[in-house]
């Protein structure tokens, strides 16, 4: 028979391990009944025998009485503030001056999503947590370690042979699911509620009584270090990886970029992405990876020199729901969106919001007839961050998600594994049109003069069903459309003709592969150099290059090998559609011959006429040269176009060449010594 110490020290190693896979791994291996009965067990021993409890056992999460008030405590690594900015150009600038510290050498860039919680450090000693500090000033903060102890995530015991002295910094937060229960709560026993998540968390890791802190579930991240004996790590991705093995979750999402560009682009996606968490973000913070680079870099009086925030406005607003209505995507994706009580939302007034998918109604329970909050944050489209249930005052009736496609009526499908429902349908008449019209967008195709409207009326009157429909126009199909006159036509024509010339990047964009934007075009543009090239290669190759994956590598894949979507590609090269990547071939022979802007960092502002943004400072990279969007002395030239701005005056001010278009061009051509 197991004598009872000993059951208790397993009990306690089997909870650490099930709250190890739970809050860190996300992989949970027993049901929340099967936990609760672990714990009682313990609990039971525990009362049996008081001589044997410690501190990190998993009982001990919530103390007996309040403290008197909270001691102050030095931080004997100071935890300063992070730069701020709300652009990227000044993103760029503080690469700029990490690039000129360093003397040009190579930086691993980390983004992270910025947690809008309170941040905390935290001291543990051969392992165990011994005291929890808030960041106050920055020099001295509070000891919070009696409300600290009750947070399920954070472990009393860190796990896998821990440094003997080690202080992680890091958030504490709440779930939006969290405030949506306690403010149930709240109403129930007609108390106040709260409005966010950032300001209950501020207010309860304060609290003298542990006791209501328990009650209101906060949670931890973590994502930097202080103090420590005995770490190795030489890089903050290697740091993070050891955290998850000690049992400390890290800040989730978290990637590593070689250039600055890639770095910013999957901040622009996490951003995208907002909806799908459960916790406030403000921002991202982009760090250099490499420790040994950090302490190069140091410090000024306020901010480390070795990260920056890159923060958004966020924008909220309650009000009530009207309706849930679904449309069609370019991918037959099936997308719900809420129809709102007109609300003023920065600056502007929202009346609808993406609910995204069928999960996010159910995982929200998002009614109609409910109270929302409405978030808005940077550029992307208000979304519903979670539900005023407590004024939820009569029942509501849940949403059913339809079963067939609300265009055609195919029957709908469901992604395998994933939450998107989708209309299989390739003739699906709003599928169609949204894949034209993204096919002519700006950052694809850019087929100027091809808007919203007249793809509407080229569908409808079945004249345009696929890309190639487009390329076969000719004046007398058009003659029909409203507010088509000739030269409209005619401009329309040129602008579909121009388009052929994009190259396979902009094609591979326009063509709507699942998970296939412009960052992603791109790469496998340049590696491959041709769809055909790409079509020959195996799904395990495709995974293989940089950046791409095994997801991304079978969407292409199937799409390269279905029917339809060779099918597709073979007609668009048949009526001149350019499917090659010139990049490629440029750098192929760039060891035969001199790139023309080698070593030059050249900004691109205002409008241009032969280029979209995109292309020229793809063709800016092909010849050498760094596209960069802030003015500084350090700049060779600009290329101004129309309604060029403060940019321009930038350079003017410092002396800066001032190329047109044109005279861009002709650098181009008459090479190097042109410049």
């Amino acid at each position: 028979m197991t004598a009872p110490r000993d059951e208790i020290e397993r009990l306690r190693q089997s909870i650490r391990q099930h709250d190890y896979q739970y809050y860190v791994l996300a992989s949970p291996e027993i049901s929340d009944l099967e936990y609760d009965q672990l714990l009682r067990s313990l609990e039971q021993l525990e009362s049996q025998h008081p001589e044997w409890i410690t501190a990190d056992s998993p009982t001990q999460r919530v103390g007996d009485a309040p403290v008197g008030s909270l001691a102050s405590v030095s931080h004997q690594v100071p935890m300063l503030s992070i730069e701020n900015t709300y652009n990227a150009a000044e993103v760029h600038q503080f690469a700029d001056r990490v690039a000129k510290l360093l003397g040009q050498e190579a930086v691993e860039w980390v983004v992270e999503l910025k947690i809008d919680g309170v941040a905390v450090s935290l001291l543990y000693e051969q392992g165990q947590f011994v005291q929890g500090v808030t960041r106050g000033d920055g020099r001295v903060g509070d000891d919070i370690t009696h409300n600290l102890r009750t947070i399920v995530d954070l472990p009393l015991r860190l796990q896998d042979n821990p440094p003997p002295l080690l202080e992680v910094r890091g958030e504490i937060y709440m779930r939006n699911s969290d405030l949506v229960r306690l403010n149930a709560e709240q109403t129930e026993r007609g108390e106040a509620i709260f409005a966010n998540t950032r300001n209950v968390t501020a207010g309860s890791i304060r609290l003298l009584d542990s006791r209501i802190c328990a009650q209101r579930r906060l949670r931890l991240f973590c994502h930097g270090v202080g103090r420590s004996t005995g770490l190795t790590e030489r890089t903050h991705m290697e740091f993070l990886e050891h955290l998850r093995r000690f049992g400390l979750p890290a800040t989730p999402e978290v990637r590593c970029f070689g250039q600055l560009d890639q770095a910013i682009q999957y901040g622009h996606e996490l951003v995208a992405r907002l909806h799908e968490l459960d916790f406030e973000a403000d921002g991202l913070v982009i760090k250099v990876n490499r420790f040994e680079q950090r302490d190069r870099l140091g410090a000024t009086s306020k901010f480390p020199r070795w990260v920056i925030a890159y923060k958004f406005e966020k924008y909220e607003a309650v009000t009530q729901l009207r309706d849930i209505r679904v449309q069609v995507g370019k991918t037959g994706a099936i997308t719900p969106v809420a129809e709102l009580e007109p609300v003023p939302l920065a600056g502007t007034t929202v009346s609808r919001a993406s609910l995204h998918n069928a999960d996010e109604i159910h995982r929200k329970d998002v009614r109609v007839g409910d109270w929302v909050v409405v978030e808005k944050a940077g550029k992307i489209i208000p979304h519903i961050v979670r539900v005023e249930i407590h004024r939820r005052t009569t029942p509501l009736a849940e949403f059913q998600f339809p079963t067939h496609c609300p265009n055609c009526q195919f029957v709908l499908i469901r992604d395998e594994g994933g939450v998107s429902i989708r209309c299989p349908n390739h003739q699906c008449g709003a599928k169609i049109k949204e894949r034209i019209r993204y096919f002519a967008s700006r950052h694809a195709m850019d087929i100027e003069g091809l808007g919203e409207k007249l793809v509407e009326q080229l569908v409808d009157q079945k004249i345009v069903l696929n890309y190639d429909d487009l390329y076969r126009l000719k004046e007398d199909d058009l003659q029909s459309l409203d507010r088509m006159g000739k030269k409209s036509a005619c401009n329309l024509l040129e602008g579909i003709a121009a388009s052929k010339r994009r190259g396979l990047a902009c094609l591979l964009t326009a063509l709507s592969i699942r998970h296939v934007g412009t960052v992603v075009a791109r790469v496998l543009a340049r590696h491959f150099g041709s769809i055909d090239a790409m079509r020959d290669t195996t799904q395990e190759e495709l995974s293989s290059v940089d950046e791409i994956g095994p997801v991304i590598a079978a969407s292409v894949y199937e799409f390269l090998h279905d029917p339809h979507g060779w099918h597709t590609i073979q007609q668009l090269q048949a009526l001149g559609v350019d499917t090659t990547d010139s990049t490629r071939e440029s750098a192929m022979t760039s060891s035969e011959q001199p790139r023309k802007l080698d070593g030059q960092t050249i900004v691109v502002t205002g409008t241009l006429h032969r280029y979209t943004r995109e292309q020229i400072h793809r063709l800016i990279e092909q010849h050498g040269g760094r596209a960069t969007s802030s003015v500084s002395a350090e700049t060779s030239f600009i290329v101004a176009g129309e309604k060029a701005g403060s940019k321009l005056q930038k350079a003017e001010q410092l002396g800066v060449r001032v190329l047109t278009e044109d005279a861009f061009d002709h650098l181009l051509q008459q090479g190097p010594s042109a410049s």
